[in-house]
């Protein structure tokens, strides 16, 4: 008869294991240091495998894993802060999930469709609105999944993203007449 440790092992294994490649690109645009995410990605794999007796069967391992990749990423920089005190609270803030500037991941996946202006504009908003956007609008998490990512109420969750598009939109609206995606309204004199 197998142990419950081996059982575990195995579980694991089929839950949280799928999961790395998420889990990695979520952690290079935290870092933007491929080391760095690897040893984010190594450190939450550990923490997970140490407390995957708490996770509960039938729930969301992706979302369950970013949490603790967000906790670790989080304890990193308070650690790294004592040692050094240049990091600032608002450093901080700007560490959450962002597009890269450039050769990430997304630029793989969405090719033309993300070209400099939807970068540059995405990188303008605000670091709440802008992690909220991405992980619904270009990971396709669930408004359920994506509160629990970033440990707060749904329907926070729901007005970051309404008011987020909302300044992306305003941000693009020139782009998209400059570029022949939509024509200008004529104003009547």
């Amino acid at each position: 008869m197998e142990s419950n440790a081996h059982l575990e092992s195995d579980s694991f294994e089929v839950s949280a294991i799928a999961h790395m490649d998420s889990v990695y690109r979520s952690a290079l645009y935290m870092t933007r240091n491929e080391v760095d995410a690897q040893d984010l990605v190594q450190d939450t794999y550990m923490r997970a495998y140490k407390f995957f007796h708490k996770f509960e069967a039938g729930t969301d391992c992706k979302a369950w894993l970013m949490t603790i990749l967000r906790h670790t990423f989080v304890n990193n920089i308070r650690r790294n802060k004592k040692r050094r005190h240049d990091v600032s609270l608002s450093k901080l803030e700007s560490y959450g999930l962002e597009l890269p500037a450039q050769g990430g991941p997304e630029d793989e996946i969405f090719g033309d469709l993300l070209d400099d202006d939807i970068s540059e504009a995405m990188n303008k908003l605000p670091p709440v609105y802008r992690n909220v956007v991405e992980l619904a609008d270009l990971k396709g998490f669930s408004y359920k999944e994506i509160a629990h990512v970033l440990d707060c109420p749904m329907g926070t969750v729901m007005s970051r993203l309404f008011r987020g598009r909302r300044l992306l939109k305003q941000t693009l609206e020139s782009y998209a007449v400059q570029s022949g995606y939509v024509q200008a309204e004529l104003t009547m004199a």
